[in-house]
């Protein structure tokens, strides 16, 4: 068989890339948390819309696609008893604030295209579609089909491929291009859980009642900005101290007069949860300046958890939680979302991530045991335990020498705290898109992924699509 020249079949393809890129990514495919999902678009119309898009995409090139209940849905070709799995999502996470463009605009500067889902996980989900079109328009021989599975619901509770896994067969190998390059051979263990305040009698008002507290739109995102409608006998007398306390800790905040209330906001820096320490916590930070208050006996108990248990530490030490391995590292927390009421207490939302060789109950056991003395009762949102293939498996062996090949640098095994789809599969790993030494913005502002990388990223895919299904 002639050699292909993937290099050339990406570059023939390149504008037609870049512009279903920006269509796929002019859709504001965000999870609406307080509207009921319908069957007809279980996590809302636009993740709907992102989904039916890549759909009629893929039934207008030929290829065999099937919609699962609107949950989640594949692209498929070649022929073959056993499938090489691409997963992909294409739920993101809400835009937040700061950017310099529409969000939604994908405007390309600097040869990047800026949009919320650029990185995570749009951009390369459309540059693995077309390493597979590659493939397809090429007619090379498979003897595995190849599948794409599209996700809509990655960045909250993955139950798009909780659902599509049980109707729908799974794949035998494959890869998630939804991190970083070189390859990612382990993931640590992700547990989204919720600490519930249990309500304690009322009693007499303070000098300072706070009357209202939030912070946070996701578990696995840094809060960047925090508010809080507080009462208080000297309003003056309190916003110096408010004021003082920003510029002790370097942070744009706010105090407001209101009709019968003061209200204060911090603005923090969001980042992903899976390292909480790239970004600024609004909310710990907000919390902080209420724990040293004298509050009502709830509300100095909440801020008083919060403040005393993780601020300043994402890593667990406060809890006696610290842990860390070779394989992935440290253990991480991330306070996603933070809310108080007077009549209702508090809640906290917590993002922990832990290492592969974590003793998860006996870890998940200290937490509780610690909420539980401080009032507070835990309750799981999801659990995906750690992830990890073996360095000589034939897919990690094939994506290295595709990845060598290519780049001319050394495919060096990587662990991640992000969790990918990749964990689905026994055989199963994230590869790129984000190469080595280059600026990562998922779930924050101006988010982007560069054109020449996409073009280097689907040369890859399509090589390695190909070398997994020949």
């Amino acid at each position: 068989m002639k050699q292909v020249e993937w290099q050339k079949e990406v570059e023939e393809r390149k504008e037609q890339l870049i512009a279903d890129t920006q269509k796929l990514l002019a859709i504001r495919s965000v999870l609406e948390e307080d509207e009921e999902g319908t069957p007809e678009a279980p996590f809302g119309q636009g993740i709907q819309e992102a989904l039916e898009f890549m759909l009629d995409m893929g039934a207008k090139d030929g290829f065999s696609v099937k919609n699962v209940d609107n949950f989640a849905a594949h692209i498929e070709m070649g022929q073959g008893e056993e499938i090489v799995g691409i997963l992909c999502h294409l739920d993101v996470v809400p835009e937040g604030d700061g950017w310099t463009s529409d969000p939604y605009a994908a405007e390309i500067r600097d040869g990047k295209i800026f949009a919320r889902g650029a990185i995570d996980d749009k951009g390369p989900t459309m540059t693995a579609y077309y390493a597979m079109k590659i493939i397809k328009e090429l007619n090379l021989p498979l003897s595995k089909r190849v599948r794409m599975i599209l996700g809509t619901d990655e960045e909250t509770q993955w139950r798009c491929v909780e659902h599509y896994f049980k109707k729908e067969e799974m794949p035998v190998l494959g890869f998630a291009p939804d991190a970083d390059f070189p390859i990612i051979y382990a993931e640590k263990g992700i547990w989204d859980l919720h600490l519930t305040q249990e309500l304690q009698d009322s009693e007499a008002e303070a000098e300072l009642d706070v009357l209202e507290f939030s912070s946070g739109r996701r578990l696995n995102m840094v809060p960047d900005y925090a508010v809080a409608k507080v009462q208080v006998q000297e309003a003056e007398e309190l916003k110096d101290d408010f004021h003082l306390f920003l510029q002790k800790h370097e942070l744009k905040g706010r105090a407001k007069e209101g009709a019968d209330s003061l209200v204060l906001e911090i603005e923090g820096v969001s980042a992903h949860g899976a390292e909480p320490n790239n970004g600024v916590n609004a909310g710990l930070y907000l919390s902080a300046f209420f724990a040293g208050k004298k509050l009502p006996k709830q509300a100095k108990n909440y801020f008083a958890f919060l403040h005393d248990h993780f601020f300043g530490d994402s890593r667990g030490r406060k809890l006696g939680l610290e842990f860390t391995d070779e394989i992935t590292g440290d253990l991480t927390i991330n306070v996603g979302t933070m809310k108080y009421t007077k009549e209702k207490g508090g809640k906290a939302g917590l993002n922990f991530r832990y290492p592969v060789t974590y003793e998860y109950e006996r870890g998940s056991g200290v937490l509780e045991a610690a909420a539980k003395e401080h009032g507070f009762l835990l309750s799981t949102v999801t659990h995906n335990p750690s992830h990890h293939v073996e360095e000589s498996s034939f897919l990690i062996q094939t994506l290295k020498k595709v990845y060598e090949e290519e780049t001319g640098e050394e495919a060096k095994l990587l662990a991640i705290g992000g969790g990918t789809y990749a964990r689905s599969l026994k055989q199963g790993i994230a590869f790129g898109p984000l190469f080595p030494g280059k600026e990562e913005r998922a779930h924050q502002f101006d988010e982007f992924i560069e054109i020449e990388d996409m073009l280097k990223a689907a040369v890859i895919y399509a090589k390695a699509i190909y070398e997994l299904a020949k």
